[in-house]
């Protein structure tokens, strides 16, 4: 079977519209498999969309991805991956990344676990989040670097669970609960969930998963307050979210917040601390700094 990439060069707020559901594309079928990456993280705002599909890209495909990437002009790549998983393929050359005492691998690694590490095996797929970005491994850090057990946690934009995977093996008597936006990233956290042999339910020591836009989601809610909320989505909506995820945290607790520039965490700061949460310290990754914030 023949699988075709389109690549498109584009701009990180242009990648962000393809991170969830694009109704432009819900008429194709079958639908393209998107995914979206930063090719070098020295540059923060340039990105990379890979469109796969299951047959030759018709041109309609082509008007409508390139519509929505202006800063690509049309331009774009085409290849055909004969007879290859294209899973299998985004996977190659991801080394382990080592975060304290986490050590994050794919199943090609999964022997390498050095010993007294807590190991978590997320495969590359289609969802946001395998710990080789910055922005995963500074919030892994600061999670290492907790001087507490939590006893009821949040990872809001879970993507593929492995922040929730990280609180839940460091702190087994842990309830742990992770959502995200995105139904994919639900399945996908689902899966990586089992294949780390932790448990789904609502019980200390397991992972519930919801699918939930940010806390005003009733069931969401109702799982807290929360003594601990890591959040690694962006700016804005760190920023729009402050009241409600201040709110469903509880005294003393801690939060974590990533997946903002350099030059966006004093204005990310400043809503948590209108909301009574303060700042505490920063993990800096190149560009991107991780946020850990108290509530009085």
């Amino acid at each position: 079977m023949t699988t075709w990439k389109l690549t498109f060069a584009c701009k990180r707020a242009e990648a962000d519209l393809f991170t969830g559901d694009v109704p432009a594309l819900a008429d194709f079928d079958p639908p393209p498999v998107l995914m979206t990456s930063e090719p070098d993280e020295s540059r923060p705002d340039d990105w990379q969309l890979d469109v796969y599909t299951e047959e030759h890209p018709p041109q309609a495909l082509i008007e409508v991805v390139s519509a929505l990437l202006p800063s690509a002009k049309g331009a774009h790549t085409l290849v055909a991956l004969e007879d290859e998983d294209w899973v299998t393929l985004s996977q190659a050359g991801l080394d382990p990344v080592e975060a304290g005492r986490f050590f994050v691998h794919t199943a090609a690694d999964a022997d390498a676990l050095p010993p007294g590490r807590i190991g978590l095996q997320i495969e590359a797929g289609l969802a946001f989040g395998t710990g080789q970005h910055a922005t995963t491994t500074g919030c892994l850090l600061t999670l290492d670097a907790l001087d507490f057990t939590p006893e009821n946690a949040l990872d809001l934009g879970t993507g593929t669970a492995i922040l929730a995977l990280a609180v839940v093996k460091a702190w087994p008597t842990a309830r742990v609960t992770a959502s995200d936006i995105d139904p994919i990233a639900i399945k996908v956290s689902r899966e990586n969930t089992e294949v780390n042999m932790v448990n789904i339910g609502e019980a200390a020591g397991e992972i519930a998963l919801y699918v939930a836009d940010g806390l005003e989601d009733a069931a969401l809610a109702a799982r807290g307050p929360f003594d601990l909320v890591v959040a690694n989505i962006l700016a804005g909506p760190l920023i729009e979210m402050a009241p409600s995820v201040s709110a469903a945290l509880a005294p003393g607790g801690t939060l974590v917040l990533a997946g903002l520039l350099a030059g966006q965490a004093e204005a990310v700061e400043a809503a948590y601390r209108v909301c009574g949460v303060t700042p505490v310290s920063r993990t800096v990754i190149g560009a991107w700094p991780t946020l850990r914030l108290l509530k009085a």
